[in-house]
């Protein structure tokens, strides 16, 4: 329909504009850049001889009301419609005006206004719109595009630029509406306007192709809605012709036949015109820009095409052009997958656009029923709309297996997908209905039209084979099916009334899914808000809900107050079914039973609730039964003496009967029979599940229960679920009287009385707790938890302080045995697990039914740590699962650790290293003081320890006492356990330095130097000079140490040790020249744990050469000794000679000499040594290399590195930016930019240096492992 017509005009644009993307084959003109509009009557800058000097001559003139010179008005179009004060209609109308006036000045208005609404700054000139080409005024534009913000109107925020986006496009509508009947026709506005427009759409300034995409894309809906019109009008003429011409001879009128074909021939001139220009944007803008790299670009051009196609179907709804939407719904950006969704919806909506529509249906429709699952919830729900629409239009386009993927979704945990869903369901499967049954009258119950329906509801929830979910299921389709939801009246009857003459009664299962439904609906109707896991709250009720609310519960009430008698006395020895109808009564307005006259049917209630807990000792439906008295007894309406009464008669009844019952079974002795173990069972069951709803102090159940505990723990031969229900019967008694106590109105005897019950039921239960069946030690150890956190010094926060003499402090033994427990049972594999489910059977559900099981017994625990009841260094033995069982207990693990250090930053750092410490000394009894340290064991300790690491963060300052009291523990435990071999090997926990060093990316530069210096303490000269392997954790703890933490004028090429040096910063030194000795420097950093060894000496440490000039000198290189220097004493002269710069020596090793012999000797050696230390440089820089290829390929091999690590910030930017100027302060070479990958930059930063004594060993491993400087680099 639409064709491309040669049309010549001067507006082209630059051929070398760049694009990214590639054209579509499907049309003619591929790129779409050389379309033609018009025939060429009239050309820019041409005009008739009437129009000549109109507007060229003048430098003024007047738009808008405005004054305006050279093209610019005081108040631009741009401004005009930014505001939005002013009527869009009179805006254009002024400018149409305008353009009648002088046409170029208009337009130049007119593509200024575009420009502007770019964003750019730049303005087109006259002298320019007459002068230049588009492609050129495009070129001069963007070199004045400011790009600083990146913002552009279109995207800008604030409220004065929210509604600009709809008068722009407002403004373009408006426009081509007003000058659809002649100015769009005069082959230069429009060619103009769309040759600008085109050439933008193709800038590489984003701001410019937003913009005018969205312009060209609302401008061609513009058109597409005048060629509507033509064709109407065409048609109509045509019509009116057709008409004129039948006529006879006589009565036909030539002259109107004539004028006939006169506007029919304009009309179809007019036509041509709009189709010319509306091929000229479609292929000059859309079929490029529908694929653009901007989303939202592509998201514009999705939009509007589905619009054209609604609102043009006979030119558009055509393959050609549904081709792109059907393309556009693999995009990788949800809101462009939305926008063909809802594009797609306005066209099968039209139930008359379906013929048209079949093949892109069974083309893409798979596709569709995909996008069901989308990962964007916003496109799931409009596909699942979509697909409704389609099954609206045809039944047979969709099969089985695509309604089925729908169906499912009526369980989503998001309920807008669900309820979307549930409309799909309800279409598909609720809404036929024979048209005899709309003419038949309205019967209700069982001979309802809704009856089939409801059974139409409880197959398919029968079929999803989804139980427990049917409170979804009802929520899902609540909003389209309330009216089947709730005729209650017809579930009744159904459950009641005999099946009718050749019907099929409900079955068994049936009737249970049934009564489950009724029951989801009566709570959905009750409560008005969706369950668990869909919403994130209670919303606010509208009046209209409200009313709706109310309404509803008073029908429900009446109905069932009625009903519900009946219902359990059918049902009373079905345990599921009656537990699910107790809760009806839950959700009653009791006010009914009063106004109603119903009490009779109250009574009938109450007597079958009785009847109930009689027969049946199942807990749920005990625990219903309880919460159902509950709900009863409510003392603010006139029901409640009559359902107290009740309740205090069964009560009386089954605690009577427990203590006889109990004495007797506690006289039988060590043979008790079962018969009457039975029934004591039995009937504490019933008094634990009403005990948990209602306060039964004045029965004095602790006693009575104390008694039977101390009597199963004496004999041991208890029957487990008697012991389990004593334990929670008494749980409760003391719960209930700590409750009383709080209110304030007992006597000082209740509180000493529960403050004695509280202590000896604790004992009672420690001594539970080792009992050897798992099931009583699960429920002691859940007890024991909830008891000393509620009695623990939280108890007294709150203004209660007058509950202190409860609190209740655990006893070491007592923390000791809840760990073995978690570490017995909650730490185990799944397998091992087979004992502790009480024969649940081997599959996945019991597997996941027993690790519910432990992480609630795991937390259970971990808030005694986080509350502080126990103490915080019993956590080591839970962190220390950490990576053992991370996907079961790592998110309970690490939460308890964040907790943990909100209360006590370095308190949870010694825990931390305690657990590393824990593990560590286990790895050494299982595999010796000679292990290996590429073993599974020590890396997995080291993996643990990054992980550990990595939970401090980045910000250093917050933790950075703790980091250090963490390494100050490290240390102690690596030289802790002398090597029995003697000093010449190392300590046997030596090789801990290799996983502390771990922490060091966390110790702040200053801090470094500390803990170096701490290192110190504890080595030995011989220690410093060991070079083997055994030594070589040391080595690289050491080097972690002094990555960052050196001297600030420190050479990286001299490769001293933060110890030797105590110089300062050139840019950080004092005017004076003075220098803090390292003590000074270092107080900050160390006063908070160095300050507790004061017993063992301090460094002694060079005195430093005093600075009288600050002219540039040679950064200071200090000799290898200097290294260790400060460890032991020295003479003054020694440390005079000490205090100048020397050449670093390589160090050889000799027999054993003192200290003070071999500091003689280097001295001697340094000046012949010059060749010999290069060679050892050498040398030792290959060796290097091999150890760290050597370590990684280890570390490789382990296979305990994830590929998602968290990167390590600090060792990228070498802990501060001052260190690396710092370092180039440093150097006498000029230095590369160093770019670590991130898989390697926190490893190398402890690789192992294999010679302690050479400068390239110590030099910082990030700078040295980039390889930027070879060794003829560091001669220079």
């Amino acid at each position: 329909m639409i064709a491309a017509p040669e049309l010549h005009t001067e507006f082209h644009f630059a051929q070398d504009t760049d694009t990214r993307f590639s054209s579509d084959t499907d049309f003619d003109d591929p790129d779409g850049r050389n379309v033609i509009i018009g025939k060429g009557k009239a050309k820019k800058g041409k005009k008739g001889p009437g129009e000549k000097g109109k507007g060229a001559g003048k430098g003024a003139g007047r738009m808008n009301g405005h004054h305006q010179e050279n093209g610019m008005e005081n108040v631009m179009l741009f401004e005009v419609v930014r505001l939005g004060k002013s009527a869009m209609q009179s805006v254009v109308d002024d400018w149409i005006e305008s353009y009648k006036h002088d046409r170029d000045v208009a337009l130049l208005d007119l593509i200024n206004f575009f420009i502007q609404c770019s964003g750019c700054k730049g303005v087109v000139t006259g002298e320019m719109f007459r002068n230049m080409q588009n492609s050129e005024i495009i070129r001069k534009m963007t070199e004045e595009f400011d790009e600083d913000s990146g913002d552009y109107p279109l995207t800008m925020a604030g409220p004065q630029w929210k509604k600009f986006k709809s008068s722009f496009c407002e403004f373009i509508g408006v426009l081509v509406r007003q000058c659809q009947y002649s100015i769009i026709y005069d082959e230069y506005m429009m060619d103009t306007v769309i040759s600008l427009l085109t050439g933008l759409s193709d800038s590489q300034v984003r701001a410019f192709r937003h913009t005018s995409t969205l312009a060209a894309m609302k401008l061609m809906t513009a058109l597409v809605n005048v060629a509507l019109n033509l064709s109407i009008n065409m048609d109509n003429t045509q019509r009116q012709y057709e008409a004129e011409r039948n006529k006879m001879i006589g009565k036909r009128a030539n002259d109107r036949l004539e004028l006939l074909l006169q506007k029919r021939k304009e009309l179809q001139e007019n036509q041509d015109e709009i189709e010319n220009m509306m091929n000229a944007i479609f292929k000059g803008v859309f079929v490029h820009r529908y694929r653009d790299a901007i989303a939202e670009i592509r998201a514009i051009c999705i939009e509007e095409i589905g619009v054209w196609m609604k609102m043009y179907s006979d030119a558009f709804l055509n393959d050609s052009y549904l081709k792109y939407v059907g393309w556009t719904m693999h995009d990788k950006q949800g809101e462009v997958r939305l926008k063909c969704l809802t594009a797609l919806q306005g066209l099968y909506y039209n139930r008359e656009l379906n013929a048209k529509l079949e093949l892109f249906t069974s083309r893409f429709k798979d596709r569709i029923v995909s996008m069901t699952l989308d990962k964007e919830y916003d496109v799931a729900v409009q596909a699942i709309k979509l697909l409704t629409l389609v099954l609206h239009s045809s039944d047979e386009v969709l099969t089985a297996e695509d309604c089925e993927s729908v169906y499912h979704l009526v369980y989503s945990a998001h309920r807008p997908v669900a309820v979307a869903a549930g409309e799909f369901l309800f279409k598909k499967l609720f809404s036929h209905r024979d048209p005899e049954d709309d003419s038949m009258p309205k019967r209700r119950g069982r001979q309802s039209m809704n009856a089939n329906l409801i059974k139409t509801a409880v197959f398919f929830f029968l079929e999803s084979e989804l139980h427990e979910h049917a409170a979804y299921l009802v929520d899902s389709m609540w909003d389209c099916a309330a009216e089947i939801l709730k005729d209650w009246e017809c579930m009744i009857s159904l459950l009641l009334d005999e099946p009718l003459p050749g019907e099929e009664a409900l079955s068994d299962r049936q009737e249970t899914a049934l009564i489950e439904i009724m029951l989801c609906t009566i709570r959905q109707a009750a409560e008005c808000h969706p369950p668990v896991g869909r919403g994130t709250g209670k919303r606010v009720l509208t009046a209209k809900e409200k009313k709706t609310q109310l309404d509803d519960r008073t029908r429900m009430t009446e109905l069932f107050a009625i009903a519900l008698p009946a219902l359990l006395a059918k049902y009373s020895i079905d345990a599921e079914k009656v537990t699910n109808l107790l809760q009806l009564a839950q959700f009653f307005d009791l006010e009914i039973y009063t106004t109603g006259r119903l009490e009779k049917h109250l009574d009938s209630l109450l007597r079958q609730i009785r009847e109930i807990v009689e027969k049946h000792t199942d807990t749920d439906v005990l625990e219903a039964c309880s919460k159902t008295y509950h709900s009863l007894c409510n003392e603010e309406f006139t029901i409640f003496n009559r359902v107290d009464i009740a309740r205090s008669q069964l009560l009386d009844e089954q605690v009577d009967k427990f203590n006889k019952l109990l004495e007797d079974f506690l006289q039988e002795g060590e043979d008790p029979d079962e018969d009457d173990a039975y029934q004591v069972l039995s009937t504490l069951k019933r008094i634990t599940a009403f005990h948990n709803a209602h306060d039964l102090s004045k029965w004095d159940l602790f006693t009575s229960n104390y008694k039977l505990l101390n009597t199963g723990i004496e004999n041991g031969d208890m029957p487990e679920q008697i012991v389990i229900h004593a334990l929670q019967c008494t749980h409760y008694v003391i719960l209930w009287s700590l409750a009383k106590v709080s209110e304030g109105t007992s006597k000082k005897e209740d509180m000493l009385t529960l403050r004695k019950q509280m202590r000896a039921f604790c004992l009672m239960c420690q001594r539970y707790l080792t009992s050897v069946n798992t099931a009583v030690k699960e429920q002691t150890f859940t007890i024991l938890c909830d008891l000393l956190l509620i009695f623990s010094h939280q108890i007294i926060s709150g203004g209660r302080e007058a509950l202190e003499p409860l609190v209740y402090t655990s006893e070491m033994s007592l923390q000791s045995d809840l760990l073995n427990f978690i570490l017995d049972h909650v730490f185990i594999d799944q397998d091992e697990d087979s004992n502790s489910t009480d024969g649940q059977q081997d599959d996945e559900a019991g597997k996941i039914e027993a690790l519910h099981k432990r992480r609630n017994l795991l937390a259970a625990y971990c808030k005694l740590i986080i509350y502080n009841v126990v103490e915080i260094n019993t956590g080591a033995d839970i962190f220390k699962q950490y990576m053992r069982y991370y996907n079961d207990y790592g998110d309970i693990i690490k939460e308890t650790m964040s907790k943990t250090r909100q209360i006590d930053k370095i308190q949870c750092a010694k825990t931390l290293i305690l657990s590393l410490q824990q593990l560590f000394n286990e790895m050494l009894s299982d595999l010796g003081p000679s292990f290996d340290r590429s073993s599974s064991s020590f890396c997995g300790i080291k993996e643990l320890a990054r992980r550990f690491s990595l939970t401090f963060g980045l910000d250093q300052l917050k933790t950075r006492e703790a980091i250090a009291m963490l390494h100050k523990d490290g240390i102690e435990f690596a030289f802790k356990e002398s090597n029995p071999q003697g000093e010449g090997h190392p300590p046997l926990n030596l090789a801990f330095l290799d996983i502390l060093s771990e922490f060091s990316s966390k110790l702040m530069r200053q801090d470094k130097r500390t803990v170096h210096m701490y290192l110190e303490r504890f080595m030995t000269f011989q220690m410093a000079l060991q070079r083997e392997d055994c030594w070589l954790p040391l080595i690289s703890y050491r080097n972690s140490l002094q990555a960052g933490g050196d001297d600030d004028t420190m050479s990286v090429v001299s490769g001293i040790s933060s110890r030797g040096s105590s110089v300062r910063s050139k840019k950080a030194k004092p005017a004076t020249g003075k220098r803090k000795l390292p003590e000074e420097e270092s107080s900050s950093s160390s006063e908070v744990w160095m300050s507790r060894e004061q017993s063992m000496q301090m460094p002694v440490m060079m005195p430093s050469p005093h600075l009288t000039s600050t002219v540039m000198r040679e950064p200071k290189r200090l000799r290898p000794e200097e290294s260790y220097m400060g460890v032991y004493s020295m003479t003054p002269d020694q440390q005079q000679q000490h205090t100048h710069p020397q050449t670093p020596q390589p160090q050889h090793h000799q027999s054993p000499m003192d200290y003070n012999t071999q500091v003689t000797w280097m001295l001697a050696q340094r000046q012949q040594q010059e060749e010999v230390a290069r060679q050892q440089q050498e040398r030792a820089m290959n060796y290097a290399k091999l150890r760290s290829n050597l370590q990684h390929a280890i570390r490789r091999g382990t296979g305990l590195m994830e590929d998602d690590e968290e990167p390590i910030v600090e060792d990228v930017m070498m802990s501060s930016e001052g260190r690396i100027e710092d370092l180039n302060e440093g150097m006498d070479f000029d230095t590369m930019d160093i770019d670590l990958p991130p898989s390697k930059n926190r490893r190398e930063r402890s690789e192992l240096k294999p010679d302690f004594f050479d400068p390239a060993s110590i030099m910082d491993e990030s700078v040295r492992s980039t390889h930027f400087l070879g060794y003829d680099a560091f001669q220079r």
